[in-house]
């Protein structure tokens, strides 16, 4: 990655895969932001983060990660990120609802290392980004 570093915000209620997806991140040339929870991740959005790519789980508590997307799309916040689902829950209804809410790409955690999350990521960034 040439240059200046991607700007990633991850999203993620388990601190321990928070904490591991930003170190992976961050050892792969992104300048990685973290947030606990929707409600937190929102927030930073609202006070001014814009960040190039936005990783987020789906369930959590307060709020879901399918709430948060459409709160994001109906106050036109980081409306520029590619969104990225990274998530557990990987039936098709659920690959539906992110495409809905404006998700470019649906990652299954189960089936993918850190490392392979991080090459999806980076080839969904780069397929929504060509034009």
């Amino acid at each position: 990655m040439e240059g200046e570093k991607r700007k990633i915000l991850i999203i993620d209620d388990d601190n321990f895969l928070l904490d591991m997806y930003a170190l992976k991140f961050s050892q792969n040339g992104f300048e990685v932001h973290t947030s606990p929870g929707a409600l937190q991740a929102i927030e930073k959005l609202k006070g001014g983060l814009v960040p190039e790519i936005i990783l987020t789980d789906i369930i959590m508590p307060e709020m879901d990660g399918f709430e948060m997307l459409k709160i994001i799309q109906d106050e036109k916040l980081a409306e520029k990120s590619v969104k990225i689902i990274l998530s557990n829950k990987g039936q098709q209804s659920d690959v539906e609802e992110g495409e809905k809410l404006g998700s470019s790409g649906y990652i299954v955690k189960a089936n993918s290392t850190p490392a392979e999350v991080i090459i999806q990521v980076v080839k969904i960034f780069e397929e929504n980004t060509k034009n």
